[in-house]
């Protein structure tokens, strides 16, 4: 086996190739271990291989939100069946390492079947494993494997789940990526990753796809030009359910028709499932309460295609990012206020967690009893009844609205905010106010990293210059020391630089939000221009 390992920092520019376990760990090591002294995040992006457009969205995803990134690329002999594509399977390492190269990867980890798989047989070839033959597996529950791609691929998400278990402990990345076009395995990593109890954050990311709608895969290129064409039937046929659900229509019966009829408009197609099914649970559905999944699967000549969409009945959410100084609180709680959404006030959040630590006694050094109480708490937010008066804040059932602008509460605040495992357990909290919908956020990172799926993404910018100005108002308000305009421009353009340069969650505009820039325009100007633009979106019929 060649390991090619160069002796330099981890994270330096050059991708390193390892194909043995015993390389990749002596890396991981070095990672964690290294001089540097800056905590270190990793994010996994398990492929197999012929990376396209959709794989490399997972690893600028996992690029904006770790410090080192490991892109693992192994066709998995254990998810292929008898009379699937396990020999044709595209397989091209170094074009694959010029485009981790080209994306800021930092290291990939190619291993040969041998390296993972202890004992194989090659069942493309080759009688089903013996029981001596077989890895030690991972067995998802049955409810979970039976259904959608489960019924015509008897086996697969078996070894889809025995490799990916196996990457996740070799790795022991702190968030691990995929794609939402693979929607049964999604669903079936989060639910063994619960079920053992494996520390990773599973991150889904949305699908991307060609102008015409077909997803990006790898087996795309097994169709011809025509057929190209032809399998974009299929989001055109999700998009006919997706029409149908947003003008009322929740019966799962309706919704299917809606897609079967789309699809019958290309007699080349032949499906093998169209189906309503929960997320997260797969379980069928009769009709879309919260939350369901369409997915369909089709055989185009030899080629098996797969696609899906979420339908939500979910309020709209407004995630609004920027750097500081441009405005974005109160921007967005007038949004809030004047589409009726809630904001979520992370640092009222933030101050709850704090005043519950002191409150129970805790010691500000004692990280992990700060974690402990962070994981357990409820918190509760809501607007208050009268005008510009905070958001109302629950903490264990305790109303702590006032407590929290304490000046105990104030002075230790950002020592618990600096967190990061209680950041983390913030950011899960926050996404599941976000399965509610009906919010506004502000934040650096809330369109590319707490809520990338929202409805509506504003970045929300201004001139240094004029951010410097509003500043020296806004102290001149409050009696503050007066700082030069000169200084508050350094000042600035320092922040603006460790913010989009920071290694986890950097401030940057998200690829689909809406850039306004807010020189010379008021705070009614700005709220009234994000306004029209949730109006433009229809969002308003979805609330």
């Amino acid at each position: 086996m060649s390991i090619w390992v160069e002796l330099v920092e981890p994270w330096s520019i050059a991708v390193r190739l390892f194909t043995t376990v015993a390389g990749l760990r002596c890396y991981l090591r070095r990672c964690r271990f290294g001089q540097s002294t800056q905590d270190v995040e990793i994010g996994l992006v398990p492929t197999m291989g012929a990376l396209h457009i959709g794989h490399l969205s997972l690893i600028e995803r996992a690029r904006q939100e770790n410090n080192v990134v490991i892109v693992s690329i192994f066709v998995n002999p254990l998810q292929f069946g008898p009379n699937e594509d396990f020999q044709q399977y595209p397989r091209r390492l170094e074009q694959d390492r010029q485009l981790c190269q080209q994306a800021g990867v930092d290291a990939i980890f190619a291993p040969a079947a041998e390296e993972v798989i202890v004992s194989y047989a090659n069942r493309s070839n080759s009688p089903p494993m013996t029981h001596d033959a077989s890895p030690t597996a991972v067995v998802p529950p049955e409810s979970m494997t039976s259904v959608l791609c489960g019924r015509f691929r008897p086996g697969h998400f078996q070894g889809v789940a025995t490799i990916v278990t196996k990457l996740l402990n070799l790795v022991q990345p702190n968030r691990a990526y995929f794609g939402q076009k693979d929607a049964q395995q999604l669903a079936i990593i989060r639910r063994l990753v619960a079920d053992l109890n494996i520390p990773v954050e599973i991150v889904a990311c949305p699908t991307v796809r060609e102008a015409s709608g077909l997803a990006f895969s790898s087996r795309n290129q097994y169709l011809t030009p025509e057929q190209k064409q032809q399998a974009a039937v299929l989001y055109r046929s999700l998009q006919q359910a997706a029409k149908a659900f947003k003008a009322g229509e929740q019966v799962s019966a309706s919704l299917k028709m809606a897609v079967e009829a789309e699809l019958a408009s290309e007699p080349a197609i032949k499906p093998e499932y169209v189906e309503l099914v929960h997320p997260n649970t797969l379980m069928p559905l009769d009709k879309v309460e919260e939350v369901g999944l369409l997915a369909i699967a089709v055989r185009l000549g030899a080629t098996r295609l797969i696609d899906n969409i979420l339908l939500q009945n979910r309020k709209p959410i407004v995630a609004i990012d920027g750097p500081a100084g441009a405005g974005k609180s109160t921007v967005a709680r007038a949004v809030a206020k004047e589409l009726g959404l809630l904001y979520l006030d992370t640092g009222a959040m933030y101050r709850a967690v704090t005043w519950l630590v002191l409150k129970s006694g805790i010691s500000m050094e004692d990280e992990p009893a700060i974690a402990e109480i962070t994981s357990q708490c409820d918190i509760q937010l809501a607007q208050s009844d009268e005008p510009n008066a905070p958001i109302r804040v629950w903490i264990n059932g305790f109303e702590v609205t006032q407590a929290i602008r304490s000046l105990e509460v104030t002075s230790q605040v950002s020592a618990i905010a600096a967190d990061p495992s209680v950041r983390q357990q913030m950011v899960k909290k926050q996404q599941r106010w976000g399965e509610k919908g009906g919010i506004v956020m502000e934040g650096r990172d809330i369109g590319t990293n707490v809520f990338p799926d929202a409805e509506l993404k504003i970045f929300l910018t201004a001139s240094v210059g004029e951010r410097a100005k509003r500043r020296q108002q806004d102290l001149k308000v409050q009696g503050e020391k007066q700082l030069s305009l000169a200084q508050l421009e350094k000042a600035l353009s320092e922040r603006d630089f460790k913010d989009s340069h920071r290694e986890v969650a950097p401030l940057q505009k998200a690829a689909d939000a809406f850039e306004i820039q807010t020189d010379n325009l008021s705070i009614a100007e700005v709220t009234n221009r994000i306004i029209t633009l949730y109006c433009e979106k229809g969002l308003y019929s979805q609330m």
